[in-house]
């Protein structure tokens, strides 16, 4: 069952040189329970794009449904029932906590803005979901900058979470933290994920770590998608040139499985006004006249969508 349907969203932004298209026709869905994953150079448009769907961000154009309901354009009383479903874990753990709260009042906010729990009430769920995300308790009195790296993007979770959100937006998580405090947050999250039905939009630039939390993936480039399709299908038959650009930039330390690295040259389309066609062609070894006509996501096989106009012609060269 799709829980989040999202339908030629748009979200541009005026400059005085002109419009911005930061999110540029984008249509995905994610089912109940699944981890969507996100990825793309960094200004590709991803985190605008977790950002317009839960409201922090009007949207410019497009649909998005949440539990087959359109909640594009909702009022104020209706927004404050969303923001209960609808979760975001922000990037930096540090400046995305407000350094005058203590991590016990941290926690407590949603709770007060709910207005489901008494005083007593609180404090004893702020101590649970301390718990649940592995904060000792030593710590209810403590300020953000008293912690380190890991334990403030746990108080970020237990923020996220404390009001048993069904949807959560996962921006960019872990990318300001240590590797070992990488893979304790990734399993904290497939962890929660698994104990109360979470759904997660997670938005990364790193594809190893996609791999290892996302059920599907979709890639962008310049605020389109280019590539959605199961995890493993990506990593096992990539189709779009940008696609298998970025796998071949991912480190091993396999020395007899290495992939051949995958150097882009040529210049980068503006997302000011940007012009018909697909936006990778100018950096694309394979592009010709054809690829500046206008060009819309297509299936490739089964679950497998591509915008690249000339997969036919090229489709073994890519997957070699």
């Amino acid at each position: 069952m799709a829980l989040l349907e999202i339908e030629h969203l748009k979200k541009y932004f005026s400059t005085p040189r002109g419009m911005v298209h930061a999110v540029d026709d984008v249509s995905f869905t994610i089912d109940q329970g699944e981890t969507m994953g996100l990825v793309g150079e960094s200004g590709c448009g991803k985190s605008t794009l977790g950002r317009t769907i839960i409201h922090l961000l009007e949207s410019t154009g497009g649909t998005i449904g949440f539990q087959g309901k359109d909640v594009t354009h909702l009022k104020k009383d209706g927004l404050k029932k969303l923001r209960e479903d609808m979760q975001i874990i922000f990037q930096d753990p540090y400046s995305s906590l407000n350094p005058r709260l203590t991590i016990r009042d941290t926690i407590m906010e949603p709770l007060k803005l709910s207005g489901r729990f008494s005083g007593t009430a609180m404090d004893g769920e702020a101590d649970r979901l301390m718990d649940l995300v592995g904060i000792e308790k030593r710590f209810r009195m403590s300020y953000p900058h008293e912690l380190d790296g890991g334990r403030r993007q746990r108080v970020g979770i237990a923020r996220a979470i404390a009001l048993n959100p069904k949807f959560v937006v996962c921006d960019e998580p872990v990318s300001a933290l240590d590797v070992s405090i990488q893979a304790q947050i990734l399993n904290l999250l497939m962890d929660l994920q698994d104990q109360y039905g979470l759904t997660y939009l997670f938005v990364t630039h790193d594809l190893s770590v996609v791999r290892h939390i996302s059920t599907n993936i979709c890639v962008m480039y310049l605020g389109q998608m280019v590539e959605t399709c199961p995890t493993q299908e990506l990593f096992d038959h990539p189709m779009h040139p940008y696609t298998k650009a970025l796998l071949s930039a991912i480190p091993t330390v396999d020395i007899h499985n290495r992939n051949q690295r995958i150097l882009l040259k040529g210049e980068i389309n503006s997302p000011i006004n940007p012009k018909p066609g697909c936006r990778f062609a100018l950096r694309c070894p394979y592009a010709t006249e054809k690829c500046h006509e206008p060009v819309e996501l297509h299936q490739v096989s089964p679950g497998h969508y591509c915008s690249c106009c000339r997969i036919n012609e090229i489709k073994d060269e890519v997957r070699k």
